[in-house]
């Protein structure tokens, strides 16, 4: 049995619609222990409360088997927030999917703070060896999503060295853009070798 963490991003409220709801419920199903917690304050989230959610939910589990972290969204900045204030969860891997880019996240009031200094280019903000990941992590992301129009692998992939996933279409990888049921993530949860594509 395998742990998985599931984060969701802003104003997520874990609708039943959403991928990351229906993907809880089908690991659930296959025996593994789920923890997918409603972060606080979600339409107004502080990135003090969000990080001190990841620490009370993300203790690696006792026993042998993997832990496994899934962030969409407004969570993967929490998540590479984590990572440079060295409080990122021991996880084995890693997905990100569809992150904000830091512009487009610095431009919304509630949320502006998760972007302070996260921007990875040359010179400017963190950089990336603040912020690289310890865990094998993978980013998916798609094509026309307006939270990120220049694309994530501009804004993370290629800065952080990710493997990447590129869905093509694929908007913000949300049931807006038709990602409710999204059986590639499923089967990349029990076999990281698979790759995560579009589910249309």
């Amino acid at each position: 049995m395998s742990t998985y963490l599931v984060l969701h991003g802003f104003q997520n409220h874990r609708p039943p619609g959403h991928w990351q709801h229906w993907l809880a419920g089908a690991l659930a199903e296959r025996g593994h222990e789920v923890r997918y917690p409603q972060l606080p304050e979600p339409d107004a989230p502080r990135l003090a409360d969000w990080l001190a959610a990841l620490d009370e939910h993300g203790e690696r589990p006792a026993g042998d088997g993997e832990f496994v972290v899934l962030a969409h969204s407004l969570s993967v900045l929490l998540w590479l927030r984590a990572v440079a204030a060295g409080r990122a969860p021991d996880a084995d891997r890693v997905l990100l999917v569809a992150p904000p880019s830091p512009q487009v996240t610095a431009s919304i009031p509630e949320i502006a703070e998760f972007a302070d200094g996260l921007d990875l280019r040359p010179d400017l903000g963190l950089g990336p060896d603040a912020v690289r990941p310890k865990a094998p992590t993978r980013l998916v992301y798609g094509d026309g999503d307006p939270y990120c129009p220049e694309g994530a692998d501009l804004h993370y992939g290629v800065p952080l060295g990710l493997d990447l996933d590129h869905v093509p279409g694929g908007g913000h990888l949300n049931p807006d853009h038709g990602y409710g049921a999204w059986p590639d993530v499923l089967a990349w949860c029990e076999n990281p070798a698979v790759r995560v594509r579009g589910n249309r």
